[in-house]
């Protein structure tokens, strides 16, 4: 849902915030195998997390790794993360090895940025990260809530492209200008003093008043690397069309170009995703979903 501080000025840079949610999600299956394998969805990304994993830890590959669900890669919902804690995790359990999750993240090298995606794999619901210091091996999570069971998240995808990523995102990074030091501070007294205790108190208007707030400065910092507060034009009319019925949270989530928004009303959430359908229906990219939070980490269950 965006960063929180990206002058550094205190030492520590990025901080984030984010959800887990429950309908897009990343799913293993890992069984015996005389013959390594990897087979499904986003295979080549898992059997790059698997042989690397066992290279540093001089792991024998009897096994075979079936990936029954993936994360679509690099729209914005942290599918890399989620890909390599998910394989660590699995090898963890399938080994005996005795691993936390976050030492699992240090080893497929997660979490150079954000800390969201690691968070939300331990432990779910809404979390913030505290940025890197100069020592940090993984973002410290420093704040974690559940998200009320009413709240929905309307996803709106575009077919054609991805965000930012790789050596692109890294080369963004170094051609944005430098980010005030007084917006920072305005954030994270917004997220700190409305946004966090909205949630607690499930004010679905005053949290999402600081996300969209959040949403459009990190954005217009962005813009010159991605096109605009939004990186597809076309999500960006959906937000908008969103917008003027009254959605709160309006943003973007990473790079885009998915962008998303927040109701407190599963119908009310249904109603505005096929209002979305008929409005946009001459699109043969926009693609719509409605998500509810994930108030847990991940699983593994024993077979």
């Amino acid at each position: 849902m965006g960063f929180i501080d990206l002058s550094g000025a205190l030492g520590r840079q990025f901080g984030s915030i984010g959800l887990a949610l429950n309908e897009i999600y990343t799913q293993l299956i890992i069984k015996r195998s005389d013959q390594f394998k990897v087979i499904g969805n986003s295979a080549a990304r898992a059997e790059q997390c698997a042989e690397s994993i066992c290279s540093k830890l001089d792991l024998p590959k009897t096994f075979q790794i079936e990936v029954a669900a993936a994360i679509p890669e690099h729209v914005g919902l942290g599918s890399g993360t989620q890909m390599a804690l998910a394989v660590g995790l699995a090898l963890n359990g399938f080994y005996d090895l005795g691993l936390k999750i976050r030492e699992i993240a240090a080893l497929t090298a997660r979490g150079r940025r954000s800390g969201i995606g690691i968070g939300v794999f331990e432990q779910g619901g809404l979390v913030v990260d505290g940025g890197r210091g100069e020592k940090t091996i993984i973002p410290p999570i420093i704040s974690q809530l559940k998200i009320p069971e009413n709240w929905r998240f309307i996803l709106i995808f575009d077919r054609r492209g991805q965000g930012l990523h790789g050596e692109q995102e890294v080369s963004a990074f170094k051609k944005l200008p430098t980010f005030s030091q007084q917006e920072a501070a305005r954030l994270c007294y917004l997220l700190m003093m409305q946004g966090l205790p909205a949630v607690v108190e499930k004010d679905i208007n005053s949290f999402g008043d600081v996300i969209s707030q959040l949403q459009q400065s990190v954005g217009e910092h962005f813009a010159p690397v991605q096109g605009g507060v939004f990186t597809s034009s076309e999500v960006d009319q959906a937000m908008q069309w969103l917008k003027e019925k009254g959605v709160v949270a309006i943003g973007q989530t990473s790079w885009g170009p998915t962008g998303f928004c927040a109701v407190d009303d599963p119908a009310q959430a249904e109603l505005l995703k096929e209002g979305l359908e008929q409005q946009f229906s001459g699109s043969e990219n926009l693609h719509f979903m409605v998500a509810s939070a994930r108030n847990c980490g991940g699983e593994v269950i024993a077979g």
